[in-house]
């Protein structure tokens, strides 16, 4: 019998998820009155052990390119947290969704993997619809803020190379070597920081973040990204910023802005577009089929 599914189609669904439950960030962090250190130090912190439980060993088949996955996946999330504190969290979450123009250029270069039309057509598109959805969140900002935001995005890009390099290994390796990097040094920086509340539903939102939001999003991810080119999966996980929004709006009643339902629409119209033309080019992809 036939697979229901291509690789490259079972593989991009599966970085749709990825991003829908990447997108839960926000409600989550929304509903936690904590410091953005301790948030991210104890997300990752429960995201390794997820992971560790779903692996079964912390003996990992290390290699440059799981080195390379650990580090930028870890920076990223440190640079994102240090940016939301130095800039606005629209800055921050517009610079860093500059990433796929970097991976565009760094798959290219690295992976050999051929940018096709529909491509370049949607990466442009996800730019303009990402200004559109932030455009009245925008200002200037601090400079800092704002270039630790674009460094987020390269590191961002780079984690989707070097995992993409993995294609034929177990890129959960490097999400659990970058979460506990990540718990490391964020859970530092909140010791000189004051103690938050903890509270019943605190606790809940932190759990959901680390076990659902980042631990299942790597598993989806891991999977994902061994059937589908680095483009193309960055281009998926631009739906992360469309849905944030819209999780709030359902729990808790926050209306999105035009501009936000504008840009999202012209995000996921050129990314579905562009996901469905490419994976009618399986043959010209060097995919993983199992």
């Amino acid at each position: 019998m036939e697979p229901r599914f291509s690789p490259a189609l079972s593989g991009a669904l599966a970085m749709v998820v990825c991003g829908f439950l990447w997108s839960l960030a926000g409600l989550f962090i929304k509903i936690l009155d904590w410091n953005p250190f301790l948030i991210a130090g104890l997300r990752s912190l429960i995201a390794f052990l997820f992971l560790l439980a779903l692996v079964g060993t912390v003996r990992l088949q290390w290699s440059k390119a799981l080195f390379g996955a650990a580090l930028a996946n870890a920076a990223t999330m440190l640079l994102f947290v240090a940016a939301n504190k130095s800039t606005t969290a629209a800055n921050a979450i517009l610079l860093q969704y500059l990433a796929p123009v970097f991976t565009a250029a760094f798959s290219v270069l690295f992976l050999k993997e051929r940018l096709y039309r529909e491509q370049v057509l949607a990466l442009l598109m996800t730019i303009a619809g990402m200004v559109v959805l932030f455009l009245d969140r925008l200002s200037p900002g601090q400079l800092a803020g704002n270039l630790m935001a674009l460094t987020s995005a390269f590191t961002f890009s780079l984690m989707f190379i070097f995992t993409r390099m993995q294609k034929d290994g177990d890129p959960l390796h490097s999400f659990m070597a970058s979460h506990a990097v990540a718990a490391v040094v964020a859970l530092g920086a909140a010791v000189f920081l004051p103690l938050p509340v903890f509270t019943t539903t605190a606790l809940a939102s932190i759990l959901a973040l680390g076990v659902v939001q980042i631990g299942l999003a790597s598993f989806f991810f891991s999977y994902g990204i061994k059937r589908v080119s680095a483009v193309t999966a960055n281009l998926i996980a631009v739906i992360e910023p469309v849905f944030n929004p819209v999780w709030v709006f359902l729990v808790l009643g926050e209306t999105p802005s035009a501009n936000t339902i504008a840009g999202g629409l012209l995000i996921l119209g050129s990314v579905t577009a562009a996901s469905l033309i490419s994976a009618r080019r399986i043959p010209k992809y060097p995919l993983a089929s199992s």
